[in-house]
């Protein structure tokens, strides 16, 4: 679907998203952001040796072992971070409700994160990727730069229809392109074609690495409404399936388990914890409960 020539001036998605997001935000961290990133975009700085009012959680067991002695990380914590938005924006994304498709979450999901990250005196910088990578947003660190960032995801033209979108291409010009360890968001659909596996793997294995799944519950549901004309958003084409049948209704549902089964194995080899946001979830409770499960993984892992 192309661009709805009604859509939002880039300021005021942006003011919007100060008010009702930005702000409740910061009651909610009071202000310290890293609570949300705390594991991402830390630079190692040093090891050096355990001392009592060290937090043991910082030990390198690594080091440790090979020194027969405790020791500990040092992070560069207040360094800025570079962080890189690669944001899909294929036919698919335009499925939801009218005033809340999965574009439109992927809008304020990146506006309002470039927006926080900005305020920190971090850069940020964007990949808009459709059929193919349509535009390279360089890092940027003031709000001006965050409406620039705005302004080409709303502009950006969708092809009508394409082929199943494939990833790979653009995550290996992030690979090849982002030198600097980065704090990389991907934010899609990923209803893609095969073959993004590996890329991500060697894109996470050199940056910290943050897929974003953008999705409408409607995707997985079947209603039983008869013989009726389904659609694949990506490709165009068209299909006369008989949604009372209970055998379709069956290859369906497996069809799908499948597909949300490879997607978490995949995030599980590369090593990366997924974000996934709804069009009916409210973005500021995503993000909290999101933050909420990723230190409770560190819990589980440092005490494993």
């Amino acid at each position: 679907m192309n661009t709805p020539t009604t859509a939002p001036s880039p300021e005021r998605v942006l003011l919007r998203l100060e008010w009702h997001v930005l702000r409740r935000l910061d009651g909610v961290l009071q202000g310290n952001y890293r609570t949300l990133f705390r594991g991402f975009g830390l630079d190692l700085a040093d090891v050096r040796e355990y001392q009592p009012t060290d937090d043991v959680r910082r030990i390198d067991w690594n080091v440790t072992a090979r020194l027969n002695a405790p020791f500990v990380r040092d992070y560069l914590e207040d360094r800025d971070v570079t962080a890189w938005f690669l944001v899909d924006l294929s036919p698919s994304l335009g499925f939801g409700p009218p005033q809340r498709q999965k574009r439109a979450v992927i809008v304020d999901f990146v506006a309002a994160l470039a927006r926080l990250l900005t305020r920190q005196g971090n850069r940020v910088g964007a990949m808009l990727f459709t059929d193919r990578l349509v535009r390279v947003i360089p890092p940027g660190v003031n709000r001006t730069h965050v409406l620039r960032l705005i302004g080409d995801l709303l502009r950006t033209p969708v092809p009508k229809h394409a082929a199943l979108t494939d990833l790979a291409p653009l995550l290996r010009i992030a690979l090849n392109s982002i030198r600097r360890r980065s704090l990389i968001f991907i934010v899609s659909d990923f209803i893609l074609a095969p073959g993004w596996e590996m890329p991500l793997l060697s894109l996470a294995q050199r940056h910290d690495v943050l897929p974003v799944r953008v999705y409408d519950p409607r995707e997985h549901e079947l209603p039983d409404l008869g013989p009726i004309w389904l659609q694949d958003a990506e490709t165009g084409a068209q299909l006369l399936v008989d949604t009372s049948d209970p055998r379709f209704r069956q290859r369906f549902t497996q069809h799908l388990q499948q597909r949300e089964a490879a997607l978490e194995r995949a995030f599980l080899q590369a090593g990366v914890m997924p974000l996934h946001l709804s069009t009916e979830d409210d973005l500021v409770r995503s993000l909290v409960n999101f933050a909420a499960r990723r230190k409770h993984q560190r819990r589980l892992r440092l005490s494993a």
